[in-house]
């Protein structure tokens, strides 16, 4: 709903691009910050309220933006809901990951799946209610309202927090001598900035393809706006499949292999892009792209929700953290070298970023005790 609107909203409050550029820093500072606030929480009252909350909160706030009417209340409005947007993030993915762990098997890249297909359904009706010339203010209340009705209707078959047998001497060892461990005390600390550092690349490469694709279309063949619209219509799509398939395929082959090949055939796809000779063929391209990426981040959330059972909202928190940063510098990173060299160069950064990813795939390897959460067949590929 609020990325679709940009234009409209941007129009209506009287927004230029630099301003646009700083409200959407301070909508990713918000995120960051209730993104750690809500990891917290999430380890003291567990995922399921805090997910109820978080959605109902954004269910709200997304009418916010389309009431501003100037620039300092869209302001208002963006900080309140990056915040929500931020919490639901790192709650809905601690709650998936506790799912993921009830069903025995790989089921995370669904739930991304499902993400992806709201993102497009959300789309697909602002562009119908534009066309009908729907007010902006109705179509939003009406996604609010919805946004309420599908967590009353899910509230109650959310699951509540684990607590393992293993957890009360965990926590018994980390108060021992008074006063409780920090909970980066409670984690493997080297793989957790390992599986921070591969999602801030990762998203830093997702990133590149929603401000770039298109644009990269128009400007390097000097197509029309619509073929660039393809392009990033067709990485969207591809994405979107992918994630609703690619579950069997970790429970097979494990998520190491997943994020190294899938890292390999993204670095292919952007290739394909930069190369071409022609826009077809760069349409291709970024679709392989995004085939590549579809089931790579939901391996690194799924590793960061296993790192620590006891602090695990916490971890997620830090990992989707430093993810979403990927996806604010990506942009910033491929303007910078594109104002310096070409935009076709600039892309490369995104390269370097799946390249980074590939290297470090190891750090998503399920530890033995955990490895059966998700099912026996992500283990024994990826001992080898």
């Amino acid at each position: 709903m609020w990325v679709a609107h940009i234009p409209v909203i941007s129009a209506r409050t009287g927004v230029d691009h630099d301003q646009l550029g700083g409200l959407l820093l301070l909508l990713g500072a918000s995120a960051f910050i209730g993104m750690q606030v809500c990891g917290r929480l999430i380890d003291r009252l567990g995922s399921r309220p805090v997910t109820i909350g978080a959605a109902l909160l954004l269910s709200a706030v997304i009418i916010a933006p389309v009431l501003a009417v100037d620039a300092l209340t869209l302001a208002a409005a963006l900080v309140a809901f990056g915040f929500a947007n931020g919490c639901l993030d790192v709650s809905m993915n601690a709650q998936a990951v506790v799912v993921e762990r009830a069903h025995r098997r790989p089921i995370m890249s669904s739930f991304h799946g499902f993400f992806s297909a709201g993102s497009l359904l959300g789309s697909g009706v602002v562009a119908a209610t534009l066309w009908a010339d729907v007010g902006v203010i109705p179509t939003v209340a009406c996604a609010a309202v919805a946004g309420v009705g599908v967590v009353a209707w899910n509230a109650r078959g959310l699951a509540d927090r684990e607590v393992g047998s293993d957890d009360a001497s965990r926590r018994a060892e980390s108060t021992a001598g008074g006063a409780p461990a920090k909970w980066w005390h409670t984690v493997d600390r080297r793989r957790l900035v390992l599986l921070a550092l591969v999602a801030f690349a990762l998203m830093l490469a997702e990133g590149t393809a929603y401000d770039w694709s298109a644009l990269h279309v128009v400007e390097t063949f000097g197509s029309a706006e619509a073929v660039g619209a393809i392009a990033f219509g067709a990485f969207s799509a591809t994405m979107t499949v992918a994630r609703f398939v690619i579950d069997p395929v970790v429970g097979s082959v494990g998520p190491v292999a997943v994020v190294r090949y899938g890292g390999l055939l993204g670095t292919a796809g952007i290739l394909i892009a930069v190369l071409s000779p022609v826009p077809a063929l760069a349409i291709v391209g970024w679709g392989v792209f995004g085939l590549g990426l579809a089931g790579l981040i939901p391996q690194i959330f799924t590793a960061a929700g296993n790192l620590s059972s006891e602090s695990s909202g916490r971890t997620i928190s830090a990992v989707v953290g430093c993810g979403y940063l990927g996806m604010l510098a990506g942009p910033a990173v491929v303007g910078f070298i594109s104002s310096r060299t070409s935009l076709n160069t600039g892309l490369l950064a995104a390269v370097a970023a799946l390249v980074l990813a590939v290297a470090l795939a190891p750090v998503v390897r399920p530890d033995g005790a955990r490895a059966t959460a998700v099912g026996d067949g992500a283990r024994s590929p990826d001992a080898t």
